[in-house]
């Protein structure tokens, strides 16, 4: 299957343990020495005291992607450990 970073970043992100909805894909990561896709950007949890911080944004490797559909992203992210967090990202 093959799919643009336009089309990609309409689909709706959704995290298959728990049901919530991530947001939209915002930017995708590259290893540019092995032109391989690492994963994708998507925003950072919403809360009140998160208005104070910055934008804190949630990485998703390639390995939790679990289904890429017409028009949602199926990925699985376990709350155990903590998410990789990109944090006070400048835009």
């Amino acid at each position: 299957m093959e799919t643009s970073f336009l089309e990609l970043r309409c689909k709706e992100v959704v995290n298959i343990v728990d049901g919530k909805k991530l947001g939209h894909i915002v930017d995708v990561v590259f290893d540019l020495t092995s032109c391989c896709l690492l994963g994708f950007v998507v925003p950072g949890q919403k809360s009140f005291w998160n208005v104070f911080k910055g934008n804190t944004e949630l990485f998703v490797s390639t390995n939790q992607i679990v289904k890429i559909g017409e028009d949602a992203v199926l990925v699985e992210l376990h709350t155990t450990g903590s998410p990789c967090l990109i944090g006070n990202v400048k835009k």
